[in-house]
């Protein structure tokens, strides 16, 4: 009998572990890319899109840490791709997953999100950024609920043009008094779109309180401030996916 009981104990204990395990692998909150929906420079005629590099590497970094990733657009749908280069191996892999190249090509509309299943929100540049992110109410007030909720706010390159009028319950822009980072007025003067794109990223963040950093152009700079991370360019994008993980394992 006695011999039983031990059996059963033994039994329900292995259950246990088993559900903990389990229950503990699905609290694990996912993270959520923010990819444009704008295709055209202006009124250039060049294309744009999401710089295919700034989603790719940090996908990678947090793909391969075992996180969930899911991708919105300011339309929804299918959004347009900039930077398609299949030479580099970690754009290879990633366009070639299909779970995730399917994500991508059905991406939500922001009303679709629920802001509490998510840990991170992570706003991927490409100059097409410029024109749909700043004044998207719907995203702002996401990615607002998220940091208020003690998550992380990130972006790379123009991404951060996301950042821009996102306000916090207090009023204060999110940006207002950190440490931020991104797509400089030296680089977007450097690929001559000084005069095409809306406003120009740095000139904004700084208005809006921001203690702006920067390094020359092309390098790899990131900027982690209070669960705020910023990259500079297509450079530091794998170097903000390795700075969110850092601050996830917190």
């Amino acid at each position: 009998m006695k011999k039983l009981a031990l059996l059963f104990l033994s039994i329900f204990t292995i259950g246990l572990a088993h559900s903990q395990t389990k229950k503990s692998k699905t609290i694990q909150k996912k993270i959520l890319f923010v990819v444009t929906s704008h295709d055209k420079k202006g009124n250039t005629g060049e294309n744009t899109g999401y710089y295919l590099g700034e989603v790719s590497h940090p996908w990678e970094v947090l793909h391969k840490a075992g996180y969930e990733i899911d991708f919105v657009s300011p339309k929804g749908g299918k959004p347009p791709v900039d930077g398609f280069d299949l030479e580099d191996p970690v754009n290879k892999e990633f366009w070639e997953n299909e779970e995730y190249k399917n994500k991508i090509d059905h991406s939500m509309k922001p009303s679709q999100v629920k802001a509490n299943d998510y840990s991170t929100i992570f706003y991927a540049g490409g100059h097409g950024a410029m024109w749909d992110f700043a004044d998207n109410t719907q995203l702002a007030l996401i990615a607002s609920k998220i940091y208020e909720n003690g998550g992380i706010v990130a972006g790379v390159c123009h991404g951060p043009a996301g950042l821009v009028n996102i306000k916090l319950n207090n009023g204060k822009y999110l940006v207002d008094g950190k440490k931020i980072n991104a797509f400089t007025n030296e680089e977007e003067a450097e690929v001559k779109l000084t005069d095409i794109v809306p406003f120009l990223l740095e000139d904004q963040l700084k208005e809006r309180g921001a203690k702006f950093e920067k390094s020359g152009l092309w390098q790899n700079h990131v900027v982690s401030d209070q669960r705020v991370i910023t990259g500079q360019n297509p450079q530091s994008a794998k170097s903000v996916g390795e700075a969110i993980l850092k601050e996830l394992k917190k």
